[in-house]
């Protein structure tokens, strides 16, 4: 009987190894993301957490932060550039947190588009659990500069990584973060892009995006990028000027319940974003105003973006009234599934 009972825990001890190591299959069924044959909602965020200070991003708070986004029925992170740690991928996956990789166009060779090496990245983490999808460029459509003046030339080069990843790894998908909807060229030329996501920026309305996306596509649809700062630049609708966390948390209702609403449609979405940046406008050490444009129709409710004001937790990881607002829709989501 003994010997019986330490088969059996070998065993268990093995089929335990086997799953933690086993990679996640990940497939397009229509417009629906499958994991392990299951459809997969994006209840993301946006991450790129830069400390005060520096410039550079670091995961020393890593373990703070996949507490807080588990608290927060958060299921998907969208990180801009890769993270080749393994330490760091198991934490997310331990959290129960799939990952959107992200890959630059040009980062001095290393894991980028324009020199191939994605590859070697795709090579080294396709089999681990955390991955989610990979992903090409981020609204690089805006940039037809980085491209000699011609955008035709990096929808070129997306097919061809899409198709080169696609060649290494059979069980993810590749998505590209458009600024707004593509065009239909765009789409037709670019047939080895799984899932786009789309970084939109209507006020509090992404959603009238979606029927545009409708009769233009029978892909998947996620919005890899909506959200609104936490900074009035002028006092308007209401809201005072200065520091206002209820002008965020009321846009943040209002974006996702239009996004989540049509769940036939869109697969989801990585809200921008996490913590506040404080590297973006002014000096690193503290937190700047930036981003003046009185006159817009893109950021709620100001018109204004001001760039180091966009988490739901501020830098010191300190939850805003948006946090409790992402919590709530993302617990009645997972209660519905």
């Amino acid at each position: 009987m003994k010997q019986l009972t330490t088969v059996i825990l070998l065993f268990s001890l093995i089929l335990f190894a086997c799953e933690k190591d086993a990679s996640t299959i990940v497939r397009i069924e229509g417009r629906k993301i499958m994991v392990n044959n299951n459809p997969y909602l994006i209840k993301g965020i946006c991450y790129h957490p830069v400390p005060k200070g520096s410039n550079e991003r670091s995961f020393a708070s890593i373990d703070q932060d996949l507490a807080l986004m588990v608290e927060a029925g958060i299921n998907t992170i969208r990180v801009y550039a890769p993270i080749d740690d393994s330490v760091v991928l198991d934490k997310i996956n331990a959290a129960g947190i799939k990952l959107i990789v992200g890959f630059g166009y040009n980062q001095g060779g290393v894991f980028d588009i324009a020199s191939g090496s994605l590859l070697e990245y795709v090579e080294k983490y396709k089999t681990h659990p955390a991955i989610l999808f990979w992903e090409l460029g981020n609204e690089y459509n805006y940039h037809p500069e980085w491209f000699n003046g011609d955008i035709n030339n990096w929808y070129t080069d997306l097919e061809k990584s899409a198709k080169m990843i696609h060649a290494l790894d059979a069980n993810h998908p590749v998505s590209s973060a458009h600024g707004e909807i593509p065009t239909e060229d765009v789409l037709a030329n670019n047939p080895s892009i799984d899932v786009w996501g789309v970084n939109v920026y209507r006020w509090d309305q992404p959603g009238t995006l979606i029927p545009e996306w409708e009769s233009r596509s029978i892909k998947p649809l996620y919005f890899s990028e909506a959200g609104a700062d936490s900074y009035m630049k002028i006092e308007k609708d209401g809201y005072h000027a200065g520091e206002n966390q209820l002008a965020q948390a009321d846009a943040t209702k209002t974006i996702l319940d239009q996004i989540f609403e049509p769940k036939d449609i869109v697969s989801g979405l990585t809200l921008f974003s996490f913590t506040d940046g404080w590297w973006k406008a002014g000096k690193p050490d503290q937190q700047d105003v930036g981003g003046w444009a009185p006159n817009s129709s893109g950021v709620p409710y100001d018109g204004a973006p001001n760039e180091e004001y966009w988490g739901i937790v501020n830098i010191d990881r300190t939850k805003k009234e948006a946090f409790f607002i992402v919590q709530k829709k993302y617990s009645q989501l997972n209660n519905k599934q």
